[in-house]
């Protein structure tokens, strides 16, 4: 009767099968037993349909966190937007899937104030200056981005 579950990575590398019957698994047992599960993931389709809020991480700082209804469909950190845009579900047949562009930076090497701001096309002065804090941007909603503070919504 564990009061919580850690799972990493339940459905790498899995058929699509073993996939659906591994997330009604962790589905079934948190509604069951009213325990937590943290999903440690990759696999966007699996969080979508297993969890309620989605925390994304980046270069080992969370970015946005919120709702995952809204995440997955209003996010507003841009690597939180990238990330999506990358998703193959939500490109159409034939078409190049989009990248991002650069790397995630060694630990050892992070830059100065936000880790992302290398790769980020809406990169500001500030971005450089300081690690920004997390920010309200819609009830339950927050992200660790001015321009993502600046497009708050209700």
């Amino acid at each position: 009767g564990p009061e919580l579950i850690i799972a990493d990575e339940p459905t790498t590398a899995l058929d699509p099968t073993t996939r659906v019957q591994i997330t009604e698994l962790l589905r079934d047992l948190t509604a069951e037993t009213g325990m937590a599960l943290l999903l440690i993931s990759h696999d966007l389709a699996t969080l979508q349909t297993v969890s309620d809020r989605i925390a994304v991480m980046y270069a080992g700082r969370v970015v946005e966190v919120g709702p995952t209804g809204r995440i997955m469909h209003s996010s507003l950190h841009p690597y939180t937007r990238g990330l999506l845009a990358c998703h193959p579900s939500r490109i159409a047949i034939g078409t190049r899937l989009p990248t991002i562009e650069g790397s995630v930076p060694a630990p050892e090497r992070r830059p100065s104030g936000c880790a992302f701001r290398d790769r980020c096309s809406m990169a500001m002065e500030t971005c450089a200056q300081s690690r920004p804090e997390m920010l309200s941007v819609a009830e339950g909603h927050w992200a660790a981005c001015p321009v993502a503070a600046s497009r708050r919504t209700s």
